[in-house]
């Protein structure tokens, strides 16, 4: 699990390295961008489709592992929007919280068959 952690760790740091000066040079427009390329049917935005779908997977993954509750559906939305920033500090708090547990994590506590 410390490997894992220190996966999730190094993925924040560089993502939000990398993540700083493109909202400095270009903003927040990133939609018109991200769609933009997606209706333009070349690789850019067959790259960004693909990355559409594994934010919805990240995002059903996230309600799924909590119920479908309020709370799931919230974060669920943070998932869809804020991608690997969101599932790498995510995986990496639960892992704290399940004390290294991989199937309470992934699963939650009841899925695993764990006391809450």
């Amino acid at each position: 699990m410390t490997t894992f952690r220190l996966l999730f760790v190094a993925l924040l740091i560089t993502l939000m390295a990398y993540t700083a000066p493109v909202i400095a040079e270009h903003e927040l427009n990133l939609l018109p961008i991200f769609f933009g390329d997606i209706a333009s049917m070349g690789w850019p935005g067959q790259f960004d489709f693909d990355f559409l779908t594994l934010l919805v997977l990240s995002a059903t993954w996230t309600t799924w592992r909590n119920h479908f509750s309020p709370a799931g559906l919230l974060l669920a939305a943070l998932a869809l929007f804020f991608g690997g920033g969101f599932l790498t500090g995510y995986l990496l708090f639960l892992s704290f919280r399940h004390r290294g547990d991989i199937a309470a994590t992934l699963l939650g506590s009841q899925r695993a068959g764990r006391p809450s």
